[in-house]
């Protein structure tokens, strides 16, 4: 399984709260509309804790700054992502990406494609 991994940051502009209830109650709606198109097998949100839990652990780390949520999207292959050149695929994308804009820090936002390594 190929799995694509989104670490989000959201817009400025939004708060936590309002950012999670856009991304669970428009987003996911569209990601399952053009799930089949898109060859998606499966899509998990990660909503982040609130900022007092967030602090706590990062201070106990020196770690950085937590992410507002991380999505995971999984693919039977890569094939299956680098063959889907359809018109359709296409339109699709642009329609995820036009809407991530809307609620995304894209610019503080990684992502990154890996290939699933099961453990147990």
């Amino acid at each position: 399984m190929i799995k694509l991994t989104f670490c989000l940051t959201r817009l400025p502009s939004l708060t936590r709260e309002q950012f999670q209830t856009y991304w669970f109650e428009n987003h996911a709606p569209l990601v399952t509309r053009h799930r089949e198109v898109l060859r998606i097998k499966r899509y998990v949100q990660l909503h982040s804790g609130t900022a007092e839990m967030a602090a706590a652990i990062r201070a106990s780390r020196n770690a950085p700054e937590e992410f507002d949520g991380v999505a995971q999207l999984w693919w039977e292959s890569f094939d299956d992502i680098a063959t889907n050149t359809s018109d359709a695929a296409r339109a699709a994308g642009a329609a995820l990406l036009e809407d991530e804009r809307k609620f995304i820090d894209l610019a503080r936002s990684p992502l990154w494609f890996g290939e699933e390594k099961v453990i147990f």
